[in-house]
C-alpha cells in the first residue's frame, strides 16, 4: 500500500458491514486512523473489534449523535480530516403503500443524516483549514430507478444537491465535498435478500459482466479522500461497471474469431 492517508483521521458512518466496512478496511490499509460509527451496536462493535478501530453507536438522523461521533474522533486523534456518511436505509415500498411515517424515516436517515454529518464536521474542519466530506449516493434516484424505491431515490438525488451546495459553501476553508454513486454492488445484503436468478438478471444489465465489489466502491472513496483529489469538489464518481451506458438490452458485441 502507498500510505495515501498516513496520519489522517477518518470517521466512517454506517460502517458495520458492506460498503462502509470496506471503506474502513481500505482507509486503514492506507494509514488512516479510523472511528467506526453505526446504529447497529452489536454488529458495529464486533466489526470495530475485528478491524482494530474505535466504535461509537450513532443514529445519524440525530444531530447530537453526529456531533458526538465527530467529537470522539477529535478527542481520540486530535483532529478530523475525513468524514464519510455511508449510512442509509432502503425499504422496498411502492409509493401507494408508503406512509408519511415511512417516507419521513428514510428522509431522516439518508438525507437529514447527510446534512447532520456535513454540519457536524464543518466546525473542526473549518478551524484546521482542511477536510474531506464524502457521501454515498447512488445511481438510483439521480439517473435510474425501479419500482419500490421512490423515497430512497429521492434521498439520493437530494444528497447530490447537498454535495454541490456544501462544496460551494465550504470551498473557502480548504474543504472538499464529493460523493460516490454505486451501481449494483455485491454486498452481504444483496446476497441475503436476492436470489441467484435476480442477481443474474442484474449482471446481465452490466456491460462489464459482473456486480461491483465493495472494494471497487472503497477505492473510489479512497481517491476522493486523498490529496490526489485536492482539486475536485462538488461532484460524484459513478461506480457501476457501465450500467448507465446502454440505450437498450441488446448492447453486447460478440467477438469473432478474427477479432
Amino acid at each position: 500500500m502507498t500510505g495515501r492517508l498516513e496520519g489522517k483521521t477518518a470517521l466512517v458512518i454506517g460502517a458495520a458491514r458492506g460498503i462502509g466496512k470496506g471503506i474502513v478496511i481500505r482507509f486503514i490499509e492506507e494509514g488512516a486512523n479510523v472511528i467506526l460509527a453505526d446504529w447497529e451496536a452489536e454488529v458495529g462493535s464486533a466489526t470495530a473489534k475485528e478491524l482494530g478501530v474505535t466504535f461509537i453507536h450513532t443514529d445519524i438522523s440525530k444531530y447530537v449523535d453526529a456531533e458526538a461521533a465527530v467529537n470522539l474522533a477529535i478527542s481520540t486523534f486530535g483532529r478530523l480530516d475525513i468524514i464519510v456518511q455511508n449510512a442509509g436505509i432502503y425499504p422496498w415500498q411502492l409509493i401507494e403503500d408508503t406512509t408519511s411515517e415511512d417516507w419521513d424515516r428514510v428522509m431522516a436517515v439518508n438525507l437529514r443524516g447527510s446534512f447532520n454529518a456535513a454540519k457536524a464536521a464543518l466546525r473542526p474542519m473549518k478551524s484546521q483549514g482542511y477536510g474531506r466530506i464524502l457521501f454515498t449516493s447512488s445511481i438510483t434516484g439521480p439517473y435510474v430507478t425501479s419500482p419500490g424505491h421512490g423515497h430512497y431515490g429521492a434521498t439520493k438525488a437530494g444528497i447530490n444537491g447537498l454535495i454541490r451546495s456544501a462544496a460551494l459553501e465550504f470551498s473557502g476553508f480548504g474543504i472538499t465535498v464529493n460523493g460516490v454513486e454505486p451501481g449494483n454492488i455485491l454486498t452481504e445484503g444483496i446476497q441475503e435478500q436476492r436470489g441467484d436468478a435476480h442477481i443474474a438478471s442484474m449482471v446481465a444489465a452490466i456491460p462489464l459482466g459482473r456486480l461491483g465489489s465493495v472494494r471497487d466502491v472503497a477505492n473510489a472513496f479512497l481517491f476522493l479522500a486523498s490529496d490526489e483529489a485536492s482539486y475536485i469538489t462538488g461532484t460524484t464518481i459513478v461506480v457501476d461497471g457501465g450500467q448507465l451506458l446502454p440505450e437498450g438490452n441488446d448492447f453486447r458485441l460478440v467477438p469473432t474469431a478474427a477479432q
